[in-house]
């Protein structure tokens, strides 16, 4: 029987996903991967299972979006609320840019950068398949370049237990 490896990984960023074209240039950019615990999340269609990872965030992550937003609606950048209703269809703050079989991106757009996430499923990785969660970030200006330096080392840990929780969860 073929053990399955929970671990979340660093990972090169996938050529095939679709935000590709963004890489070069960019101010961050990021991919993290793991295993998939089943065959349910194997099948799963993309934008529940993206709503399964963006929602596996842990508490603490939650708590930092909260002092996030109390210092960054003083430079006139958008609180996680003002995110939430804009309109278009969303998964949580992200706007839904596009869904295929086996991608989605989400991201959103502003006046210090832009931000895209790529949840990108391989079916033939592992034994249930794989996931490959893809960060980029293209700031246009001072404020956006000082948000990336001060954020860069939570996001990078939110994706990572986001993954995990998720796995641990069996993507449920």
């Amino acid at each position: 029987m073929q053990e399955m490896n929970n671990a979340v990984r660093a990972v090169a960023l996938p050529p095939g996903a679709s935000i590709a074209p963004l890489y070069p240039g960019s101010h961050l950019a990021d991919a993290y991967a793991v295993e998939l615990p089943t065959a349910q999340a194997r099948q799963m269609d993309m934008e529940s299972l993206a709503r399964v990872l963006l929602g596996s965030q842990p508490g603490w992550a939650r708590k930092l979006m909260v002092v996030r937003d109390a210092i960054v609606a003083r430079f006139g950048i958008r609180t996680a609320r003002q995110m939430e209703a804009r309109p278009g269809k969303r998964i949580g703050i992200f706007r839904i840019f596009a869904v295929s079989d086996d991608e989605i991106i989400v991201g959103e757009d502003d006046s210090h950068l832009d931000f895209r996430l790529s949840v990108l499923r391989n079916r033939d990785a592992g034994r249930h398949g794989s996931v490959t969660m893809s960060s980029v970030v293209h700031c246009h200006n001072r404020v956006g370049r000082a948000y990336i330096l001060l954020i860069r080392p939570f996001h990078k840990l939110i994706v990572q237990r986001s993954l995990a929780r998720a796995v641990k969860g069996g993507f449920a």
